[in-house]
C-alpha cells in the first residue's frame, strides 16, 4: 500500500459508511489506484489512466442508458 497517495472518496458514498470506493492518482506515474474505503489497509487495484478512462466512459454510458 502506498501511504503517500491522496485518496478521494466517491461522491456517491454517504457519510455513514456503506459501499464506499476511494481513488487516488499516483504522482509521476500513469497509475490510478482504487480501494475499498472500509479496508484502507487492504488491497488496492492499480490501473493505467487509459484503462480508468475506459471504465469511467463505460460507467457513464451505462448510467445514461
Amino acid at each position: 500500500m502506498n501511504t503517500e497517495l491522496a485518496w478521494f472518496k466517491s461522491s456517491y458514498s454517504g457519510p455513514n459508511g456503506g459501499d464506499c470506493v476511494e481513488v487516488a492518482v499516483a504522482p509521476g506515474t500513469d497509475s490510478v489506484h482504487v480501494r475499498d474505503s472500509k479496508a484502507i489497509r487492504g488491497p488496492e487495484l492499480r490501473v493505467s489512466y487509459a484503462a480508468w478512462g475506459d471504465f469511467i466512459a463505460c460507467a457513464a454510458a451505462a448510467r445514461r442508458a
